[in-house]
Formats: C-alpha cells, sequence, structure tokens
C-alpha cells in the first residue's frame, strides 16, 4: 500500500486517506503481482505438460479401459492444447499469489468485526471449491460413459483432448460454484437477510430446487453425476441451518 513520511518515519494511510490515484496505485502493483505470479505459473505448467495430459486422460481411460487414445482433427490443436493446459495449471499455481494479493488490496478498507469473519469464509470457500472439483473429477469417468452410450452401439466415439479438456473444466468449474452455496447461505443469514427458522420451514421447495439446480448444472446430464451433485448440495442446506443457528446465538 502506499505510503507517505511523517515525521521521519514512513507512515501508511488508512483507506479513507488514500486518494484516488493512491488506490489505482495500488490496485496497478497487486495486479503487476498477480500476473507475475501467474505468468510464472504457466510457465511451470508447461514444463510438466505430459504430466497434466496424463491426468486429463484418466478418466477416459476408467470409462473406455481399452479405447482411450486422443485424437485432433487440425494441425493446431496439439498447439491449442498446450497452451490451454499450461495457462488452467498457471492459473491454479498462482492462485495463493492472486487471492492473498486480493486480500490485501481488500482488507485495510473492512472494520475488525468484518476481518473477523473474513478468514474463515475465504477459507471454507476455497475448501468447498476443491471439494467440487474433486468430486467433479470423480464422476467424470461415469458421466464419459454415458456420453458414450447413450447414442446406442453403432456410435464409435473418437474424442479430441481438447473438447475433453473443455468439458472436464466446465464441469469443475461448475461443481467448484455451486459448492459455495452453503457459504452464501450461511452469510445471507449473519446479514439477517433470512432467518434459520424460515429456511427450516422452506427445506421442501429448496430440495426441490436443489435438485433441479443439479439437473440444470450438470453438463454431462448423466443421472448419477446429478444425484452426486444433489445430494451434497441437500445436505449444505440442512447443515448450512445449523451453523447459522449457532452464529446467531
Amino acid at each position: 500500500m502506499a505510503t507517505r513520511l511523517l515525521n521521519g518515519r514512513r507512515h501508511r494511510p488508512s483507506p479513507n486517506a488514500m486518494t484516488l490515484a493512491e488506490h489505482l496505485a495500488e490496485l496497478r502493483r497487486r495486479l503487476i503481482v498477480s500476473v507475475i505470479a501467474f505468468v510464472v505459473g504457466t510457465a511451470i505448467a508447461a514444463a510438466f505438460y505430459q504430466g497434466m495430459l496424463d491426468v486429463l486422460q484418466h478418466p477416459y481411460c476408467r470409462a473406455a479401459p481399452h479405447h482411450c487414445a486422443f485424437y485432433v482433427t487440425g494441425p493446431l490443436d496439439p498447439l491449442t492444447l498446450r497452451i490451454q493446459m499450461a495457462a488452467f495449471g498457471g492459473l491454479v499455481l498462482a492462485s495463493p499469489v492472486i487471492l492473498f494479493e486480493l486480500w490485501r488490496f481488500v482488507t485495510p478498507g473492512l472494520h475488525p468485526h468484518e476481518k473477523r469473519y473474513v478468514i474463515p469464509f475465504v477459507s471454507v470457500s476455497i475448501v468447498l471449491f476443491v471439494a467440487g472439483c474433486a468430486l467433479a473429477y470423480s464422476v467424470f469417468p461415469h458421466a464419459l460413459a454415458f456420453l458414450r452410450e447413450v447414442g446406442g452401439p453403432s456410435l464409435h466415439q473418437i474424442l479430441s483432448p481438447n473438447q475433453n479438456l473443455s468439458l472436464i473444466l466446465l464441469m469443475m468449474f461448475l461443481f467448484g460454484m455451486t459448492f459455495e452455496f452453503p457459504v452464501l447461505l450461511v452469510g445471507l443469514q449473519l446479514a439477517n437477510v433470512v432467518r434459520p427458522v424460515q429456511l427450516l420451514r422452506a427445506w421442501r421447495w429448496a430440495v426441490i430446487g436443489l435438485t433441479l439446480v443439479a439437473a440444470v448444472f450438470t453438463p454431462s446430464a448423466d443421472p448419477l453425476s446429478m444425484l452426486v451433485l444433489a445430494v451434497p448440495l441437500i445436505s449444505f442446506y440442512f447443515l448450512s441451518i445449523g451453523i447459522g443457528t449457532l452464529f446467531r446465538r
């Protein structure tokens, strides 16, 4: 954060005392650090391209053990795949630095009682997002098997690594985002937007709604993936009511 000299000593101004130019300079510095971390992470991920490709291919080989070779249909597909996987790996590796820079930029403007909740909420959000991604990766072989068999035995599937990467990343992202649902629900209860007793009374509609959400947010549309997503969401709903009740006491 921008600093000023005061009586020969460096003084860190409060966020309210910072000018617009100082805020923009602070934001630029945080962005530069984040971009550098992303570039370094991308370079590291590019060096482990083959290992990442094996991880990408593993669910496909579980779905089709004897026919899990990837095929490319265009001359630029291998290069595109390398760039996509390096960028994704770089984002994952740089995410701790990016989150730290975001945290350092935001926290000076928070009140002490708000800072008390930020660290637990951010930590739980990260854990839940990773758990959602891991769950999506674990059920992805079943999704591929369903998509391979749904067209009937007369169809022979030739899978592109680019298409496989896009589908699995989309599925992991959607599962990870839906796993943020309990954090949002607890936050709404702490903000007095809704009360635990209101949520408990509406549990039947919540179960129906969350089941529909699981159906919409499952890209593969296979029943097992929808069920695997719906069960945690419904469990999170009741868990959030319990946590909200404890916090409001």
